[in-house]
């Protein structure tokens, strides 16, 4: 990948160093501040992003998964999750069927 892990990474630094700040002045303190919230605004945009990858929008789908991976830190931010912890579980799947972890479960 690119850029994109460092750019997660500053992301990720961005949104840490607003825990605790104002929601009143900033989206990611009050998503912070709310995990459900969080919740709600990760699930809209992975809606938003579903529906623009279904009818091939790729120009609304690139700006709309920009939004889904925001959301997604924030929220696993706002509840306590790292994205080390992402990371551990991705490498542990790593060389595994789809099919056969899903089945795992």
């Amino acid at each position: 990948m690119s850029d994109l892990g460092d750019t997660l990474d500053r992301l990720w630094a961005t949104i840490e160093s607003r825990k605790g700040g104002d929601p009143a002045s900033s989206w990611t303190a009050k998503l912070l501040a709310d995990p459900k919230l969080a919740a709600k605004k990760l699930g809209e945009e992975g809606l938003e992003a579903a529906l623009a990858c279904a009818v091939g929008d790729k120009q609304n789908l690139t700006a709309e998964a920009a939004d889904v991976l925001y959301h997604l830190l924030a929220a696993l931010a706002a509840s306590g999750v790292t994205p080390d912890e992402v990371a551990a579980v991705l490498q542990d799947r790593e060389g595994t069927s789809g099919i056969a972890e899903k089945a795992g479960r």
